[in-house]
């Protein structure tokens, strides 16, 4: 866990894959991000979420009024969230009778629904609530793609079951890619690298990146120097 910015209000943190955002059942689940910065910030209270095997940036509020600022943002849809991802496939070609717009984004939707026999499997589903992702392609090979992500709505594992929708399941996903696509990684290969929204105190305009050294092409995550 890496503590981005700090200020009054708020705390932005990295979080690692394999963290989990919030305690889950279980004496052996109630290590997570939320309770390592309450350790430290016992006022700070939980946004949004990531999932477990996801990295990157996460917000948290320093006090009920903080909370209710920032969740009002999120509510809204005034907070800007970008990932990356790495998938299988060449989504470019699977997808190209779906006209990008004029940055090159084009847009999945799907009614996400939980899968009750099944969960915490989520499926795209008629009876389930609404769902929108946007995407486009930074690098391609002819394994896998590099994207960007931008999530319009906020479903649980939207971008995972987004993806996986169009035949492009996400590396290393233990939830929704077959045995071989999962094993091409050893973790999730998504990460929520941007941040923005404007501070729900000063007015200010905040932006936050935490890239990643992610490629199409093998070994797919940049060795370490």
């Amino acid at each position: 866990m890496i503590l981005i910015h700090e200020d009054e209000h708020l705390l932005v943190l990295e979080k690692p894959s394999g963290l989990l955002s919030v305690p889950g059942r279980g004496p052996e689940k109630q290590d997570c991000l939320s309770k390592r910065v309450q350790d430290r910030y016992t006022e700070a209270l939980i946004v949004h979420r990531l999932d477990q095997d996801t990295s990157g940036l996460l917000l948290m509020a320093r006090g009920i009024e903080a909370q209710r600022r920032l969740s009002k943002l999120f509510e809204t849809r005034q907070v800007k969230k970008r990932y990356v991802a790495v998938v299988a496939g060449q989504p470019l070609q699977s997808q190209a009778a779906v006209v990008p717009d004029e940055e090159g984004w084009r847009t999945i939707d799907g009614p996400i629904l939980l899968d009750w026999e099944r969960r915490p499997l989520h499926i795209i589903h008629p009876d389930g609530k609404a769902s929108r992702s946007r995407w486009r392609a930074l690098q391609t090979s002819d394994r896998a793609s590099l994207i960007e992500l931008e999530p319009v709505t906020g479903r649980t594992h939207q971008l995972r079951v987004h993806l996986q929708s169009i035949g492009h399941p996400m590396l290393g996903d233990s939830l929704y890619a077959p045995p071989d696509i999962k094993a091409l990684s050893p973790r999730l290969l998504l990460h929520a690298q941007e941040l923005a929204f404007v501070h729900p105190f000063t007015e200010q305009a905040l932006a936050f990146k935490a890239p990643v050294q992610w490629s199409a092409t093998l070994p797919f995550i940049a060795p370490l120097p």
